[in-house]
């Protein structure tokens, strides 16, 4: 027998028996009081709920007299068959309602060329565990209590000696400050920039940080781009003060600016005091080619680079550990209009990180990801000759994604074939920021979170569904 819980408001105006009538008539009809139960008697279910059993008999009556639940002589009363119609009726609603949402479920795919896949089968999952459980053990009381808004300082401390070994950043730990997230780090960014700033981006870029910065009020100008990166002419022509730019990867386009286009991007920074540029080294830490490349923030000498990296490719994404470098002005800036913001990254978290970078094993899982991920470019590269001179191959030689131009055929048509095969690639066009569309004929591929046996598979299918 199923035990009803009424909760009776006696301050209501809705009478009593109207609210037990109304009570099971949703649990009957929500399927939580099935067909056949046994409803309790009006005596207990009075006894029960502290009221007369005049009450629940003029209840039980109207679902009697509605069809909801049936009296059997000498039984009791039990609830009808009616889920059906409720269901029938349910379903079409459910049905209308999937069709008209926007939140459908993911097609899967059996090749997912996705340029933000990592490969995680290598991560330190030992190290980190032991790490975790050692901080637990430690019972070191003052992380479970807030923290510096801008990070823990050895975390800082720690992260400014790697920008500078390994990107030649010049700054103080000080400057930085750590973030869940380079999309916080932006909005934070946001507010010591002030609202309504003329902020100029490459067309393509990284369309989260641009969807970002427009819902802070920010004012967007696309800018042209040539094969040295954001066109100098094009940003004059803008009026922006704020340059945003990806010097050393351009994604999604790979472009690599060379020095004399970032020493053109300087001076065009220099000559107002308000403007600054906004350096996003998302993936610096994967170049197969030569030595790394420095940030563009190691040749400024007037503070007016603000530098933003990431661990979420270097490690994991899931660990939601970003940083950014504050040029001394803006720095002050912070402190003014950000100083009500607490970090929004665990200071345990910051522990576990800097202890992964003190005990040098940071360096060794960038070191083994590093001949990893070049093992797999080089893998799609060879696969990719299968097509000879139908195609021509961008960005190669950094990073976790390649862009494949094709000669003779658009990108919507090499997608929805690939699509057709279960082979999953990107459009180029989904980063465009401005009106004209350069790239139609070029989509995105990335490597990183496929193995080199699925890489060489994929584009064998992808080919023949081309039939090329």
């Amino acid at each position: 027998m199923y035990r009803l819980i009424i909760d009776l408001d006696t301050k209501k105006k809705i009478p009593l028996y109207k609210q037990i009538y109304e009570y099971i008539r949703m649990e009957i009809i929500e399927g939580k009081l099935p067909y056949k139960e046994q409803l309790p008697s009006t005596r207990s279910l009075a006894v029960q709920l502290q009221v007369s059993r005049s009450t629940v008999d003029l209840a039980y009556d109207q679902l009697v007299s509605e069809g909801y639940i049936e009296a059997k002589p000498c039984k009791g009363y039990f609830v009808s068959q009616v889920e059906e119609l409720y269901d029938g009726r349910w379903k079409r609603e459910n049905k209308a309602e999937e069709e008209e949402s926007p939140h459908r479920e993911e097609k899967k795919f059996t090749y997912d060329f996705a340029p933000n896949g990592i490969d995680m089968s290598c991560f330190p999952y030992n190290v980190w565990r032991k790490m975790t459980n050692q901080i637990m053990l430690d019972h070191e009381k003052e992380l479970f209590q807030m923290g510096d808004p801008m990070g823990d300082l050895p975390l800082r401390q720690t992260i400014a000696k790697y920008l500078h070994s390994s990107r030649m950043v010049n700054c103080k730990a000080e400057q930085i400050v750590i973030g869940a997230g380079n999309d916080y780090l932006l909005m934070l960014l946001s507010k010591v920039l002030g609202e309504g700033q003329k902020i100029a981006m490459e067309d393509v870029t990284y369309k989260r940080a641009y969807d970002v910065l427009k819902s802070m009020n920010h004012r967007i100008f696309p800018v042209e781009m040539d094969k040295r990166g954001m066109d100098l002419s094009c940003l004059e022509e803008t009026g922006a003060g704020i340059a945003y730019v990806m010097p050393a990867h351009q994604f999604p386009l790979g472009i690599v600016m060379p020095i004399g286009r970032r020493m053109e991007l300087l001076q065009w920074a220099l000559e107002k005091e308000e403007r600054y540029i906004i350096e996003d080294d998302y993936d610096s830490e994967f170049r197969y080619k030569g030595k790394p490349i420095p940030a563009l923030q190691a040749w400024d000498q007037h503070e007016k680079v603000i530098y933003m990296g990431t661990f979420s490719k270097s490690i994991a994404p899931a660990i939601r550990i970003s940083y950014m470098v504050l040029p001394g002005r803006l720095l002050l800036r912070f402190k003014e209009v950000c100083s009500c913001y607490a970090s929004t990254v665990s200071r345990i978290d910051q522990r576990i990180l800097y202890d992964f970078m003190q005990g040098g094993h940071f360096e060794r899982h960038l070191n083994k990801m590093r001949k990893r991920y070049k093992g797999k470019h080089d893998c799609f590269l060879t696969a990719l000759k299968s097509f000879g001179e139908k195609i021509t191959i961008w960005g190669e030689n950094a990073g976790l994604h390649l862009l494949i131009q094709w000669k003779s055929k658009e990108a919507k048509e090499i997608i929805k074939k690939g699509e057709e095969a279960m082979i999953k690639l990107y459009s180029v066009t989904e980063a465009y920021i401005g009106q004209e569309k350069k790239y139609e004929n070029m989509v995105i591929a990335g490597y990183g979170g496929l193995k080199e046996e699925e890489i060489v598979k994929g584009i064998q299918i992808l080919k023949d569904a081309l039939a090329m």
